[in-house]
């Protein structure tokens, strides 16, 4: 990551006053270190980010921005801007600061990771000021791709991405008289049953090809449109290179075994999947300048300098001394020190009972526990606590599945995955879902309250569930609706505890959907009273 203001040329100069020229470069030291401090679950979360497969790429992101900035600069000669436009750059320091305040507070540190991109800016601007600030964007710009995505929204582009690909994959190996069958997220091969979040495992590559193809962009001389379309086919190629790599581990598997699908290899075709994207994004430049008349080589057609970048980054740090300079490194010591001063605020544990200890019988109904969870399933769930059974009455013509998981905490990489995400993994197909109010009998005391409902289907058969989200006395039902409250709650009163509730009954033959919801209903008469003491309210 690079740090840049611009180089002093006079003492007298109107930004540095009566300070003493030779006093920038501390400042602007000073200002860097003391904005550790206030970023440090920041780095630490970005960290534990960068420690999974999806995001092991992010340390080269830096770097990349790094050469993007001081390639810029050399086009930039000395100036020294004026105090009204180094200002801008002080609101962006302390708007940062702001949001990492809020961050820390709301103890979601991904938040904190996103003020620093807004922090390097606001330095940026100090230190070039704002007309002259302003066109290193896409090298600050590019720091995102660093980030982690939250994870409400990653599960839901991943998850679909999975599906396409696994869908084009096994097309691939049925074109090869290969007989395959994709029932849900299970790809199976008769020998070998591949799983499809180990089958898209290449759909990992898809963040750093995304910043490679918008440095290939950045640095491209050619029409914008073609800029673009690079920028644009990241994503439809990485889903189309992965669908040909599970063509190609069921061929393996198909002729020479299941070891193809394991170990080494498994990981060696992603990164031949890796390269083989990046020569087919060459080949589209090449096809793309040919057919606009540009006889250039791909390797003129990219403007990658390396000469002078010594000389660039002696002068980013040469720092021209100004009030906003100043005034932002004394803000940020204050800052730093009050950060480090003060208690770690620590989310309330609240008190509950364990799933260990929901009972088997309630009223009529009687549990069969299920089995453990699958561990990567569980890996992914990534629950503090969850009961799973199925629950029969003598007379009810059909079972009701009882699914709930406990989070302690909803943020840092861990949270509630909505039903609507995952049931289709089980290769269910969603054929209806909206949110319906349910009122229970007279006799309970439950007041009426919203749930999701939706009908599945695979096949033949049709089931009837019910998910609604438990969020500290709170009944809901918004995947984005939670994540605000979640927020909020975090702040006010220092709780990020919640539980996913999911009832699932099967619509038998010749049975009408209103008997299913009848039984649903009748089930939850008896369940919800049983909710608050495992899953704390306010």
């Amino acid at each position: 990551m690079a740090f840049s203001v611009e180089a002093n040329r006079t003492a007298g100069s109107p930004s540095a006053g009566r300070l003493n020229p030779k006093a920038g470069p501390a400042f602007l030291a000073l200002l860097i270190l003391s904005a550790i401090p206030v970023f440090w679950n920041g780095f630490a979360s970005l960290m534990a980010a960068w420690s999974l497969p999806e995001y092991s790429h992010g340390p080269l992101i830096p770097i990349l921005s790094a050469y993007l900035f001081l390639r810029q600069m050399k086009t930039m000669p000395p100036d020294t801007p004026s105090a009204a436009e180094r200002r801008p750059g002080v609101v962006i320091v302390i708007f940062a600061y702001l949001v990492a305040a809020f961050g820390e507070v709301a103890n979601i540190y991904d938040i904190v990771t996103y003020a620093l991109i807004l922090w390097v800016f606001g330095v940026t601007v100090i230190g070039f000021g704002w007309r002259r600030g302003w066109p290193y964007w896409h090298a600050i710009l590019h720091l995102g791709f660093m980030l982690p995505l939250p994870q409400f929204i990653y599960w839901q582009v991943t998850t679909q991405l999975q599906f396409i690909s696994s869908e084009i994959g096994v097309a691939v190996i049925r074109l090869m008289n290969i007989p395959v069958f994709l029932d849900g997220n299970i790809i199976d091969l008769g020998v070998y049953k591949l799983q499809v979040a180990e089958a898209c495992s290449g759909l990992r590559y898809l963040f750093p090809i995304m910043s490679f193809t918008y440095v290939f962009s950045v640095l491209y001389r050619g029409p914008w449109w073609l800029k673009a379309m690079l920028l644009l086919s990241a994503m439809p190629l990485t889903v189309l290179m992965n669908s040909f790599r599970i063509g190609v581990i069921g061929v393996l598997v198909d002729n020479y075994g299941i070891g193809m699908a394991e170990g080494f290899l498994h990981y060696f075709q992603g990164w031949v999947i890796f390269g083989a994207a990046i020569l087919i994004l060459l080949g589209m430049v090449l096809v793309m300048q040919r057919l606009i008349g540009d006889r250039r080589p791909v390797a003129d057609a990219l403007d990658i300098d390396f000469s002078g970048l010594r000389g660039q980054m002696a002068r980013s740090l040469q720092a021209a001394p100004s009030r906003a300079l100043v005034g932002s490194a004394l803000i940020t010591v204050l800052l730093a020190a009050f950060m480090l001063g003060a208690p770690e605020r620590e989310l309330q544990r609240v008190e509950r009972a364990p799933f260990i200890l929901f009972p088997d019988r309630i009223d009529g109904w009687r549990g069969k526990v299920r089995p453990p969870l699958d561990p990567q399933i569980s890996a992914v769930l990534a629950a503090d606590d969850y009961h799973a059974a199925l629950y029969q009455s003598p007379s009810e013509a059909a079972p009701v599945d009882f699914y709930t998981a406990f989070y302690f905490k909803q943020t840092e990489g861990s949270g509630i995955h909505s039903p609507e995400v995952c049931i289709p993994g089980g290769g269910w197909e969603i054929s209806e879902i909206e949110q319906a109010m349910i009122q229970l009998s007279p006799k309970s005391e439950v007041a009426p309250f919203e749930v999701n409902r939706a009908i599945i289907q695979l096949g033949l058969q049709r089931q009837l569930v019910y998910y609604w989200f438990e969020q500290r006395g709170r009944r809901m039902t918004n995947d984005y609706l939670v994540k605000a409250t979640v927020l909020w709650d975090s702040l006010m009163i220092g709780r990020q505890d919640g539980a996913l509730v999911r009832l699932i009954t099967p619509i038998l033959p010749g049975e009408s959907d209103a008997f299913a919801e009848a039984r649903l209903q009748r089930f939850m008469e008896s369940l919800t009273p049983l909710l608050p003491r495992y899953i704390p309210g306010r």
